[in-house]
Parts: structure tokens; sequence; C-alpha cells
């Protein structure tokens, strides 16, 4: 099994039997997300959020200096951009948290893959790739980084699961029409994506957390 990466764990209830595993994006840590567990308005049951912290590591894009990162990025080329290598060895390292939610109580079914940016497009990756069917994908602006591996059969026990993706209009970091496509690229394929977009940049507002909030009722219960 992969190392079990460092991460700030944080449960709304004793004995949580259901479990969201949050990634952060390039740069930040696993401190990102913490304050929009208050502003969820959580389904009445106990929940253990999962915040872990990437690998440090150097990013060819910003002239090497080493950060959090869930892989390198490349290039501004969305087209050569993605160290596909990189992408799968943190696979493992979600896939290794999620292992841990299960031998904790939460299983698969009660699990939530969640991320914003690089940490979206790690939850797009593990989630639609995991061997058990998830409770639910949450991709918020970002992109389905190795759009060829979604062809893998092991792609199978995914297909139906609930997928959240959000993107901002003036997103200059990831534009608005690469999430598009990748949106579309999902559809083509038959998974069901609930699509939001807002009028804001490479962030969160508070129209898309109440619309996370609601998604995260419906698929938890």
């Amino acid at each position: 099994m992969a190392q079990l990466l460092d991460a700030i764990q944080i449960e709304t209830a004793p004995n949580p039997t259901t479990s969201i595993i949050w990634m952060h994006g390039l740069g930040a840590d696993g401190n990102d997300f913490v304050p929009i567990v208050q502003e969820l308005e959580l389904p009445d049951v106990p929940i253990r959020f999962v915040f872990p912290h990437a690998p440090i590591q150097p990013v060819t894009i910003n002239y090497g200096h080493r950060m959090r990162a869930w892989y390198d990025v490349l290039s501004s080329d969305f087209a050569e951009r993605t160290d596909k290598d990189g992408v799968r060895a943190s696979q493992q390292l979600i896939e290794a948290l999620i292992a841990r939610e299960k031998e904790r109580g939460s299983p698969a079914g009660r699990i939530v893959l969640a991320g914003f940016s690089q940490g979206g497009a790690m939850a797009l990756q593990t989630g639609l790739h995991h061997a058990e069917r998830l409770a639910g994908v949450m991709a918020l602006s970002t992109y389905v980084p190795i759009p060829e591996s979604l062809d893998d059969e092991d792609c199978a026990a995914n297909r139906d699961v609930p997928v959240f993706m959000a993107h901002g209009h003036y997103d200059q970091v990831i534009p608005f029409e690469y999430a598009a496509q990748s949106r579309d690229l999902l559809a083509a394929k038959g998974y069901s994506v609930e699509w939001h977009e807002y009028p804001m940049a490479h962030s969160v507002c508070m129209e898309e957390i109440a619309h996370i909030g609601a998604w995260l009722r419906r698929v938890l219960g």
C-alpha cells in the first residue's frame, strides 16, 4: 500500500461512517478548504472530512520551485501540460486514503472524493477509476487530467457515480472552455454530470458553496 499522506481531519459527530476526502489545489495545503465545512449545511449524518496535504515537489511551470503539488505542470499548453506519471502516483496516494476510510467504517458507497483545481483533477482521476462504486465525485475549477484513461475497463464500477463539476467564467488558470470540454467528454461517455458555472475567477463563491451543500445532501442522504 502507498504511504498515508498527512491530513487535517474533522469529524462532524462521533463514529462517522461517511467520509469526504477533499484535495487542495497547486501550492496550497489541506487547510485551504477547512473553513467551508461550517458553511455547507451538511446532511444529518456523522461525517469525517479528510483534507490531505499533497507531496512537496518541483513544478516546472513555476520555474522548478518546490511546493505542494499532486503532479508536475509541464507547460501552459493544456494538450501537453499534465505529468501523467505524477497523476498516477498521486492516484495511489489517494487510493490509500480511501482504503483507510473503509477500514475506519466508511464503505465505498459512503465516500465522496472532492477537490479544487489540481485536487479536482485528482478527484476525477481517482474516483472514476476506483474499483468500487463511490458516493460521489466533486471537481471544482478543474479538468479531466488523462482523458484517454476513461476508456480503461477498470472505470466500470463508477460509470454511474454522481459527478459535480463547477467552474468560473473568468478563470485565467484553467480556462472555462477547457473545463467545459472535460464536462462534455464525461457526458459523451455516459457519466452523470451536474454542471454549474459562475461569474468568478479561479476561486469558490457563496452560490457554489450552497450548490455543493445541496449536492452532498442528495448523494449522502
